[in-house]
């Protein structure tokens, strides 16, 4: 009886015990990650490429899964985006400049409403990102996107319109990485 009950057990808890979710570019995101006390699942995710090179895995985290991009950017509720690293030695002067093209596509050119949050985002970013170094960008609704590399929290830039730039590089109309766009999405 008891050794039925443990395997009932054993079976039960493999069962709600998180895998990983996703395997990208042998980089494996996690199922899950916390926004502030939500938890928050794996929507989707993909390589960021440029000239041939991989630079990072890219996961989008959403409250319940979502595949309309132009949803995701303005709904004002817990998200993140999940950086990590393939490529060793991505400056963070290249890092400041994708950002930059990605604000300016992302607000077509009108810069100047977030120019402010885009700049403390940027101060950020000060060293290369190294093969296996994670990037978050983790938004909570009346806080704002919080920002960690490495484990270790750099700031938080508060507004909605800052957080629906900085998550419209990924996913808006011009974003950084086509595929890496319908990856997070999970198309």
């Amino acid at each position: 009886m008891m050794r039925n009950t443990l395997i009932v057990i054993f079976f039960a808890l493999s069962i709600i015990v998180p895998t990983q979710a996703k395997e990208v570019g042998s980089v494996n995101l996690p199922d899950t990650i916390m926004a502030g006390k939500e938890q928050l699942v794996l929507n989707g995710a993909g390589l960021r490429k440029k000239y041939f090179v991989k630079a990072y895995v890219g996961g989008l985290y959403l409250r319940t899964k979502e595949s309309d991009a132009e949803k995701i950017i303005n709904t004002d509720e817990p998200m993140a985006i999940r950086m990590q690293f393939i490529y060793d030695g991505v400056s963070g002067k290249q890092l400041v400049k994708s950002w930059n093209e990605g604000f300016a596509n992302a607000t077509t050119g009108g810069i100047g409403t977030i120019k402010e949050g885009a700049d403390t985002f940027n101060s950020f970013f000060t060293e290369d990102a190294r093969t296996g170094d994670i990037y978050d960008m983790i938004y909570t609704p009346r806080e704002g996107v919080h920002v960690s590399i490495k484990g270790k929290l750099m700031g938080t830039i508060s507004g909605l319109d800052f957080k629906k730039s900085l998550f419209a590089i990924w996913l808006g109309e011009k974003p950084i990485d086509t595929s890496l766009k319908q990856g997070m999405l999970g198309k």
